[in-house]
């Protein structure tokens, strides 16, 4: 059997997905999966036990022998669950080939083999009767089909068929029922992830395209650890409202659909960013409840479950509007099979229809350009330095070239006064643009005198990955003059050692990137520098190494 695995395109930054033969070792992709931070999610195990535990014992309070069908097994903790609680029997669907292997494996050594039966099937190939999957329709459906946009994993889908094939009308559903809420916020720090901000460069005020601020911005949801965004790096425009909820023990729909939270606007501001989070409630009195909430809305800051493999979710709005305090506003939240979105209307609306497609970026510079790129772009502080950089070695003779993806460098060495010639050179284009340079270069016989770069490029996964800047440097050597100056000369690589206060779901991970400001830790020891790369010379033939101790000082 081939399965289709996610790859990072070295190229072009995107995933790719990539097809694997039988012979693939996919105990790498397990291991790059979130299934060791779920399994070490106390406070979600605890929930899923106590709801399966009392949906077990209603059946069983009206006579009935307990059937459990879980989907999405994965490696069967959710069934094993369910027989130690006293069902009878219980299917677990699981798509992933060694997933289900290895949930077999599982169940057998836990002794459940008689009890459990491991079907590896997509839920909606799973079929019911004496001679099928399944002998008979459960009573009881578990499942764990949910991401930080509760329903990006297809659980509507996988749940509405489910209804209709695989379970009995009256089932008992663990998670009994889901809750969407959101809040409405004005935000610089989050909004310049989503959309260029004016530049002001020496008197001169760059704005961005027309069709950039026009752009709805990506499609995909922004998901982070709320909990470490400070507070006060927003102002909320409204109350935390209820946008809607699922009842997963009744039949589901995947259809689209929109929903609306009226509210009056605490106080004045630009409604920019509405932020986004769900619970589930194992039972249907909502006595067992397990959140996502930030750990700033949390009863109990001081014990908030930290999880990795559930975030919160930030949607930025098409366009920010300006609101006042005590203004009527409708908080529209619209959702397909797969993805939600939000809106946001001054008017009352008592009919609100869902847009005919979620809204997506029509500038392509959301295609192109990460949401931490845009910040990048974004962040005042940074573009200073690179221009306080370039002022101090610009003449208006100087021929610039910048290599860099989607840099304003080009445009602010134009307005820093280099008057003469600035070249562009592209990731993915070295060897095309150097022909192109070389050849303009002989005709005007010019040569480089100032080579700058941020560096940023759109292959780079981790941050040494801009190292490439080095190597385009390397390549344009020839084209250089002798006394070209080198933006930025060096870049030195640091380490520190640090302790995670939840530190479960690293174990297994190995140099993938990560956003540190997100996970809770303290330093162990100092900064300390490497290496260092000069650019001011060629890459040198011989691979760079250091090698060191570090002291534990914290």
């Amino acid at each position: 059997m081939k399965t289709f695995c996610g790859r990072a395109n070295p190229t072009t930054g995107a995933l790719d997905w990539v097809e694997e033969s039988e012979e693939y070792d996919y105990h790498q992709e397990i291991a790059r999966s979130c299934y060791a931070d779920m399994l070490h999610d106390k406070d979600r195990n605890e929930k899923y036990y106590q709801g399966i535990r009392a949906a077990v014992s209603r059946v069983k309070a009206r006579g009935e022998r307990v059937v459990v069908l879980d989907i999405g097994t994965g490696t069967g903790l959710l069934s094993m669950m369910a027989v130690t609680a006293g069902a009878d029997y219980c299917y677990a669907i699981e798509v992933f080939k060694p997933m289900a292997t290895a949930a077999t494996c599982i169940v057998e050594r836990n002794g459940f083999s008689d009890k459990i039966k491991v079907i590896n099937k997509h839920s909606t190939e799973v079929t019911v009767g004496p001679d099928g999957d399944m002998q008979e329709r459960a009573n009881i459906l578990v499942t764990e089909l949910f991401d930080t946009e509760l329903i990006g994993e297809g659980a509507l889908p996988s749940y509405e068929h489910a209804h209709m094939h695989l379970v009995q009308a009256d089932c008992e559903a663990v998670p009994h029922r889901a809750t969407v809420y959101a809040q409405l916020v004005e935000s610089d720090m989050l909004w310049k992830w989503s959309q260029l901000q004016p530049i002001e460069v020496d008197g001169n005020k760059l704005l961005p395209p027309p069709a950039v601020v026009k752009c709805a911005g990506a499609p995909s949801v922004c998901d982070i650890q709320l909990s470490q965004v400070p507070p006060e790096s927003f102002t909320p425009l409204g109350p935390i409202c209820t946008m809607f909820r699922v009842d997963f023990s009744k039949q589901v729909s995947s259809a689209a659909q929109s929903y609306t939270a009226q509210f009056k606007a605490q106080t004045s501001g630009r409604a920019q960013v509405v932020l986004s989070w769900w619970d589930i409630d194992m039972d249907p009195d909502g006595s067992i409840v397990c959140t996502m909430t930030p750990s700033w809305n949390y009863s109990d800051p001081h014990t908030y479950p930290w999880r990795d493999h559930w975030m919160q979710s930030v949607y930025f709005l098409p366009a920010e509007k300006n609101v006042s305090e005590g203004e009527e506003l409708n908080l529209i939240g619209s959702h397909d099979d797969y993805s939600l979105w939000y809106g946001l209307t001054h008017s009352v609306q008592n009919d609100v229809k869902v847009a005919t497609f979620r809204p997506c970026c029509t500038c392509q510079a959301h295609l192109v350009w990460t949401r931490p790129r845009f910040g990048e772009l974004n962040d005042e502080q940074r573009t200073e330095s690179y221009v306080n950089a370039l002022r101090s070695i610009l003449k208006p003779d100087s021929v610039c070239l910048s290599v860099s993806d989607g840099s304003l460098l080009p445009i602010f060495a134009h307005l820093l006064g280099s008057k003469k010639k600035t070249f562009k050179l592209l990731n993915g284009c070295v060897y095309l643009v150097y022909l192109y340079i070389y050849s303009d270069l002989i005709f005007f016989t010019l040569q480089i005198s100032v080579l700058m770069g941020e560096p940023y490029f759109s292959t780079s996964l981790l941050p040494w990955h801009s190292l490439f800047f080095w190597y385009c440097r390397t390549a344009v050597a020839q084209l250089l003059h002798p006394s070209a100056t080198i933006l930025p000369r060096a870049a030195t690589l640091y380490i520190v050692a640090v302790e995670f206060r939840v530190h479960y779901f690293f174990w297994i991970i190995v140099a993938e990137p990560h956003p540190l400001w997100e996970y809770p830790c303290h330093a162990l020891t100092k900064p300390r520098p490497v290496l260092t790369f000069d650019f001011t010379q060629c890459v040198p033939e011989q691979p760079v190494n250091s090698d060191g101790t570090v002291p534990i000082t914290g």
